[in-house]
């Protein structure tokens, strides 16, 4: 029998990476359906009348086995794929997507469950509890449970469809990622570029027996290019590239997938009653409807307009006196801004990035997190890996007792897709009254280390790997009796709260005084760097925040109505930025085509919830600032009501337990200058 499906004979009960074949995983993913199923038929066929222990919490706990491979399975997908993963990820699809069905669509269970939920008031239920039956029904109820057989039918074969769908849209982002390269042989063309780029460059064409410098779409190599290269010609090629991803009418083209996604959620809501398909996902968010999520955002985009046009006009008065560019386009934006604020502030990537050594960085954000938690983080080898790049740490809490296993995986890779990202190879819960601990991971692409020169973090790389942080200790700090609510299992407009709180940190001298030194001279970073990286935390932030709102303004296009007839994506498109574009349209590329965001990942419906989580971010900051950064009793307040509480109530009850208040949208305006 696979190894997948049994107990993991390993320390910590750690994934054994290297003892699992690829070919372990399709007969595992069988027999852990079969299991599951076997688990969902002791329950419906329980002679004993239905209660909150013989069929709610059965139901919480069955699965495991299944949840497990999946995890480890979809991670690698994510992380370390190859053909043969992609293959076998999507013979899998389906078969996961049908089983989800069969369980959701079951009437003999949804009946015992709705029995349940219909003496809820007498059952004398503790919050979690509450929440857990709550979510159980919605999650018959929300996926047709109530529906005639038809309809039932219906939305399996949709489901069906959608999963193969989105997993054929990343495949396609990965491939058009992976298929461009802009080789350089001409040395005159690496004008403005830093060295480590420079280098990073050199060696990967070495590795593919070519002269030169081969730059690519992914991200430690596209930013530098198009916010240094002075080569206007080769940032066009480049920007053009990458944002023609899935747009180029090729075997990888997105168009049509994207048409029959958005049209096959909307179907989906319509079955099931709701007006569209925002309308069905925000009913689980703290923003409630499509209306509240559009106000919350042009109530925003009035505040941050003005700012932004004032901006983007002294950046294109900037760009014409240094260099006579009569027409600012998008291949401009990086690097004018990057010399703009060099010249404002003095202060470039460059300049800072050897007090950014990635191994300090994370020693710096484990610093943090046990001067605010008690955790501390050791490294330890006897835990198996996906890659030999990944490290693994033990997480302890000051009785010595495991928190958490945490795996931190940080350079690009052929098969690993771009972004950075948070995850987890096992959830916390307690069963039988043991507390099974979580096993953690999050996933970057950093620049990988050099032969002269470890690898040195840009600061917006240092504020990427805090945010990944903060999302994998609510992870590692999950307190919860069942595996559905643990961790970041919480509604998607507050699961960016404890990610986006921690990036605060690395603005505070107090924190930068952890891990910011000279990589060859030991000295810690100069004062006035830190006033000026504070200082221009707000640079352009009217521009950022309307580039951010016009991101969740086109999800909203595309999932707050009927989209029957979109026919055009990019003429659709056009519509939706009409309030928020600044640059010149660039006629060869479109946005919807490799926004994974929303097309393959959870956001659908979901984007705008970036700056809601930073509406309370920055409440909940303030707090911290009014108390001090490293204020214990405020720390701990916001572990216990926030960090290890994961999705058990509702997030506006915890967090109003945590700041005593609702939280205030003024402290992001003060934030970022707009006020």
């Amino acid at each position: 029998m696979s190894i997948l499906t049994h107990h993991f004979n390993t320390k910590y009960n750690t994934a054994p990476f290297t003892k699992i074949k690829n070919e372990d995983f399709l007969p595992a993913f069988q027999r852990g359906i079969e299991l599951a199923k076997a688990e969902i038929d002791a329950i419906v066929r329980n002679p004993i009348k239905p209660t909150f222990e013989n069929t709610i919490e059965a139901l919480a706990f069955s699965g495991d086995v299944l949840d497990r491979i999946s995890s480890i399975f979809f991670n690698l997908n994510s992380a370390e794929t190859n053909d043969e993963i992609q293959k076998i990820a999507q013979e899998v699809s389906p078969l996961l997507s049908e089983f989800g069905n069969d369980v959701r669509l079951n009437p003999d269970l949804f009946s015992r469950v709705k029995a349940v939920y219909e003496q809820r008031e007498k059952l004398h239920l503790n919050p979690e509890q509450t929440t857990l039956l709550d979510k159980k029904y919605k999650s018959f109820s929300r996926n047709g449970a109530n529906l005639p057989e038809d309809k039932k039918n219906q939305l399996r074969e949709i489901d069906k469809e959608l999963s193969k769908l989105s997993l054929q849209f990343g495949e396609n982002v990965l491939a058009e990622t992976q298929a461009y390269q802009l080789h350089i042989t001409n040395e005159s063309d690496l004008a403005g570029l830093p060295e480590g780029t420079i280098e990073a460059a050199r060696s990967l064409a070495k590795s593919l027996e070519k002269e030169g410098w081969i730059f690519t779409l992914d991200y430690p190599s596209y930013v530098p290019f198009v916010t240094y290269a002075d080569n206007r010609e080769l940032r066009k090629k480049m920007a053009i590239a990458f944002g023609a991803k899935g747009f180029q009418n090729n075997e990888f083209d997105n168009q049509e997938i994207v048409l029959k996604i958005a049209k096959l959620r909307f179907d989906r809501a319509q079955v099931l009653g709701y007006a569209t398909h925002a309308h069905f996902v925000l009913e689980e968010r703290m923003a409630e409807s499509p209306e509240k999520v559009k106000t919350f955002s042009t109530d925003l985009l009035e505040k941050a307009k003005p700012a932004a046009l004032k901006e983007f006009a002294q950046l294109a008065a900037f760009a014409k006196e240094l260099q006579g560019i009569e027409e600012l386009q998008k291949w401009d934006g990086a690097y004018y801004s990057e010399k703009l604020k060099q010249q404002l502030f003095n202060l470039d990537d460059e300049i800072l990035k050897p007090y950014f050594q990635l191994e300090k960085v994370l020693d710096g954000a484990f610093a943090v997190a046990q001067k605010l938690f008690g955790i501390t983080f050791e490294e330890i080898f006897e835990v198996d890996k996906y890659h030999e790049e990944v490290k693994t740490y033990a997480v302890k809490d000051e009785d010595d007792q495991l928190v958490a296993v945490f795996y931190a995986d940080f350079f690009p890779r052929k098969g690993k897709r771009n972004g950075a990202w948070m995850t987890s190879f096992k959830s916390q819960y307690i069963k039988k009254g043991s507390n099974e601990r979580p096993h953690i991971s999050i996933v970057c692409n950093f620049t990988k280390p050099t032969e002269t020169k470890p690898s040195l973090l840009t600061f917006n790389e240092v504020t990427t790997l805090f945010h990944e942080f903060g999302h994998a200790l609510h992870g590692m700090l999950a307190n919860t009796t069942y595996p559905s609510l643990s961790g970041t299992s919480v509604y998607w407009d507050f699961v960016e709260l404890p990610s986006q709180i921690l990036e605060n940190w690395c603005y505070e001298p107090e924190a930068l005084a952890l891990f910011a030194y000279h990589y060859e001279t030991g000295e810690m970073i100069p004062m006035e760097l830190v006033h000026k990286i504070k200082e221009s935390a707000s640079f352009q932030e009217g521009m950022a925040t309307m580039r951010q709102l016009s991101f969740g303004l086109l999800d909203m296009g595309w999932h707050a109505q009927d989209p029957s007839n979109i026919k055009d994506i990019k003429a659709f498109e056009t519509e939706q930025f009409a309030a928020t574009q600044l640059y010149p349209d660039v006629k060869e590329n479109a946005m919807s085509t490799s926004f994974s965001h929303i097309f393959q990942g959870g956001y659908s419906s979901g984007y705008y919830s970036y700056k809601w989580a930073e509406v309370l971010d920055a409440d909940a900051f303030e707090y911290f600032q009014e108390c001090g950064i490293f204020n214990k009793e405020v720390a701990t307040k916001f572990k216990e009501n926030v960090l290890s509480k994961g999705g058990t109530e509702h997030p506006m009850i915890l967090y109003k337990r945590f700041r005593g208040q609702e939280p205030k949208p003024e402290a992001l305006l003060r934030r970022a200058g707009l006020l």
